[in-house]
Formats: structure tokens, sequence, C-alpha cells
């Protein structure tokens, strides 16, 4: 949005304007997430399994920053980005849970970045920042795939009222920014809490490798993992060699007690040339 009204921010954080490169990303691996500002040199993307990843597509500065921090403190992996080019890249290389999109963005604007996202085939729900109360955004952004919008200025209990629930609508049980504690698809269902894995009424036994490589899968439905990023994502949980075709061998043991017929997957599937992805609902 440049130029444009901001959003009303008392009832969250403020960040203060500042220099920096144009996408934020914040992470730590298997811990609590951090508030961190705008860092050089581009972004580091990593993917704790259990939380949802949101972008923000916004030039104003202090716009971004308090949503930012707002996310950040209900527990949510965020990344920013301050023009739709930028934007546009994540969203189709990263693959967010949800994208909070501005459309008066410079270059690129919010409405070519919604066209092309879903013209990429992204179902990522995607809310939609106007500046003005102007209903020709509002049907143009709901008829190019956005799922919600807001009219700037907006209070921030309001945006994380409709992320929380465009989240629940999108993933279910997946929609907490801990990650919930159940994740079904169909008929499966995995217990996070009990690591507790079911078909219907038939309790499957897994061990603990092809827990973590299913709860890392299931939490991100259509997000493709390569082989090397599951290997480093399952560093910690038991000692694997070094060979990514040991991740092969897990996936396949997976498959046998999971899929009806693991030569033709339902719920874990193979991306050629890539890696693994959980089948999208």
């Amino acid at each position: 949005m440049s130029g444009g009204a901001g959003a009303r921010l008392a009832d969250g954080a403020v960040g203060a304007p500042g220099a920096g490169a144009h996408l934020i990303t914040t992470h730590e691996r298997c811990g609590p997430v951090k508030a961190a500002g705008p860092v050089r040199g581009g972004p580091v993307y990593s993917r704790p399994a259990m939380s949802a990843t949101i972008l923000i597509v916004e030039d104003e500065f202090a716009v971004a920053r308090g949503i930012q921090y707002a996310l950040q403190q209900e527990g949510y992996q965020v990344a920013v980005a301050k023009s739709g080019e930028e934007g546009l890249d994540f969203a189709t290389n990263q693959a967010p849970d949800l994208v909070v999109l501005d459309v008066r963005l410079p270059g690129m604007d919010g409405f070519e970045v919604l066209r092309r996202l879903r013209a990429s085939g992204s179902k990522a729900p995607v809310l939609v920042l106007t500046a003005r109360d102007d209903e020709v955004d509002k049907v143009i952004g709901l008829e190019l795939g956005a799922d919600d919008y807001l009219t700037k200025p907006f209070g921030l209990r309001e945006l994380m009222s409709r992320i929380k629930a465009l989240l629940r609508r999108a993933y279910g049980d997946l929609s907490d920014a801990a990650g919930g504690r159940v994740i079904r698809h169909g008929d499966l269902v995995i217990d996070l809490e009990r690591r507790r894995v079911q078909r219907g009424d038939r309790r499957i036994s897994l061990t603990p490798t092809e827990f973590e490589i299913l709860r890392h899968l299931a939490s991100r439905p259509g997000r493709v993992y390569t082989r090397s990023e599951l290997l480093e994502l399952l560093r910690d949980y038991e000692a694997l060699d070094q060979d990514e075709k040991t991740i092969n061998v897990h996936v396949s043991h997976l498959r046998d007690k999971i899929e009806d017929d693991p030569a033709v997957p339902a719920f874990v599937m193979t991306v050629r040339g890539v890696g693994y992805a959980f089948a999208e609902r």
C-alpha cells in the first residue's frame, strides 16, 4: 500500500520504521519463535513443522512490522515481502500456509500477485488488504481467488481473528499456531500429542522416524520436501545414515503401513526428481 492509510495498531504492537532487506523470515528450529527485524542478504528458509507459516506482502513498513510482531506473538512463523515480485517468488517457491496481501503495491500490484498465485495452483488462503472501502477492489480480489478482505485502517484483533478463521477453514485441526493436536485426512488420524496413528478403527504402529516423516509431511499438505530437507529435519530424532536414500527406505516402510496400495499412494506422494509431499485435501 503506497501512501495509503495504515493499520490501526493500538490493539497490537507497533514496529518503528527502518532500513533493511526486502524479505524477512523469522525462525528458530524446534523452539519458540523470536521477533526479528529485517535482515540483509536474503532469506534463510527453515521449516519448523508444527507452526503455520504466514507471508505478509506489504510495502508500508509500520503496517507490515505491526502485523509481523502480532503474528509472532501468537506463535506463527512469519515472512515479509515489501513488493509483489518478492511476495510472489516466496509464495510460489516456499508454499506459505496463508498470505496477507496488500492490493496497492509498487510495481506488480496485489491483484496481479493473486492472479499469478492462483494460476500456479496455490490453494493457500489469501487475505486481501485494501486501502479504502472500495467495493470494486473487494469484488476483484474475491473473483481472483481471495478468501477474505480487510479495509484499512483495521484493528489487529480483527485481523488475527480472520487469519485464525481462514486457517481453521483451510486446515481444520492444523489451524493453531502450535500446529494442532490432531491431523485428519480422510480416515487417517494422526494424534500429535500421543504420537498415535490410525486409519478408521485400525491402529498403526510406526517407528519414531516414520512418525516424524509423516508428521512433517502431513503438517504442510502440498508442500514438497526434498530428501535432504527431510534428512535435516529428522537428525534430532534418530541417528540416520547421511545418505538421502535412507529417506526413501523409511517412506517405503511408512507407505506399507498407512496406504491401501503403496504403489498408488493416497497420502504420501512422490514428486519425481524432487522429494515427497502429503496429499492436499
